[in-house]
């Protein structure tokens, strides 16, 4: 291992216990990474702030306790819970008060408390080429493609220690070398139309994410530039149907350019086309319901934007949803304040929605056993609601879901799909 006379340092206790504990845990899965050096990172953002029991409480506190504090920006990921809102859904007191624990713990390293799984949102983010550690699976993959900074994907535990020690291992995608494209997908016989409807994007990055695995797709042949939003889901849907931390897309992400830049002059491994019969069967596969019932609308994974509140605000306004189906978003306090601000937030509470800030359905006990059918417009809850939840999923388009909510039933309009 080459290791600098700094990580000699710490990984011999100079610079104190909890900076020694985090470079001791570095150096250890150095080999994991197939690396055998660090290099600098200038931010951070911690999924280990999730509360998942008693072990990551253990954790954080005991690196608070040793006085850790983070050497770089550094932001929060989503926590266990909405630190006070938790009260208004099914979560247990004991498993909020150690959720709440975990985030003063990380509070006290010096990470920002965004509690966001989506940190980009915000004024602040990494820029091309900037060498970052991210965990959380939607916003690596959004870092790296739509942003182009530099992040492998960084589990949980792995990520604060870099944050304490301002290092990570040179491998993975923080290198030139591995970010150039391998696999082709080129899109076949789209209809401009269905480019426009915000549900094709989570089909399609779920259809490439279970086809690419970890290998790095490039979408060819999109006929449009996708909006920040659309890219978000596109990525986050690769990302939990799939492994992949980056994709390009020809003429849209900064690093593709054109096909012969992204493949650094060298052919694809495989190249595959992608039509509307695959789009269609992929789209069947993420509803797992076969009746109208509905019982929740749920959307924000990840988190959601302020012009997803200003799409959603135009399209419930002035009208009410049916009483027997909850409809919740999820978002960050930062983007819920803005939403606030711009007169969003009280359309929406007007037609019967509830915002939850800080945490997530997927990562929080809140729901009530009464959700059993949940209908979404994120491909990434309809992969997971059925396993973490125990949930039916419906998968729909953002005007789908308000149709629904207002008719009390599953309501989805396939004509765009049709064609």
């Amino acid at each position: 291992m080459n290791l600098t006379s700094r990580d000699q340092a710490d990984l011999h206790g100079e610079n104190g216990k909890a900076r020694q504990m985090a470079m001791r845990i570095l150096v250890r899965m150095l080999p994991v990474f197939g690396a055998q050096k660090f290099l600098d990172i200038t931010a951070a953002h911690i999924d280990s702030s999730l509360f998942q029991g008693d072990a990551t409480l253990e954790y954080a506190e005991r690196l608070s306790g040793w006085g850790a504090k983070v050497v770089v920006p550094t932001t929060l990921n989503v926590s266990g819970v909405d630190e006070h809102g938790w009260k208004r859904w099914a979560v247990p007191a004991d498993w909020a008060e150690k959720a709440r624990r975990q985030m003063v713990a990380y509070q006290s390293m010096g990470c920002k408390p965004t509690w966001t799984c989506a940190p980009y949102q915000e004024s602040e983010r990494p820029v091309l080429g900037q060498q970052v550690a991210w965990g959380e699976s939607s916003a690596v993959v959004f870092v790296n493609s739509v942003l182009g900074a530099r992040t492998t994907r960084y589990p949980d535990l792995l990520d604060i220690c870099a944050a304490v020690t301002g290092r990570a291992p040179a491998a993975g995608l923080h290198l030139e070398e591995n970010r150039r494209g391998q696999l082709l997908y080129h899109l076949r016989g789209i209809p401009p139309t269905l480019l426009e409807d915000d549900s094709f994007y989570g089909v399609l990055g779920h259809l490439i994410g279970m086809d690419a695995g970890e290998f790095v797709p490039v979408i060819e042949g999109l006929d449009v530039v996708p909006g920040e939003d659309n890219l978000k889901a596109l990525g986050a849907a690769m990302a939990s149907a799939g492994t992949v931390a980056l994709y390009h897309i020809i003429g849209v992400t900064p690093e593709a350019p054109n096909r012969n830049t992204v493949f650094c002059g060298k052919p694809p491994l495989r190249s595959t086309a992608i039509t509307m019969d695959m789009l269609r069967t992929v789209r069947k596969e993420l509803t797992t319901t076969d009746n109208d019932q509905l019982d929740m609308i749920a959307l924000g994974s990840p988190h959601f934007s302020l012009n997803e509140f200003a799409l959603l605000s135009k399209l419930v306004k002035g009208k009410c949803k049916h009483e027997r189906v909850q409809f919740l978003i999820t978002a960050s306090r930062v983007v819920r304040t803005l939403a606030d601000r711009a007169g969003y937030l009280e359309v929406i509470r007007r037609f019967g929605g509830t915002v939850t800030v800080d945490t997530c359905i997927l990562t929080s006990p809140m729901l009530p056993d009464s959700i059993n059918v949940l209908m979404t417009n994120s491909a990434k809850y309809a992969y997971y609601a059925p396993g973490l939840l125990g949930t039916r999923v419906v998968y729909g388009s953002l005007e789908d879901c308000v149709q629904s909510a207002m008719l009390g039933r599953i309501e989805i309009d396939s004509a765009r799909w049709d064609m």
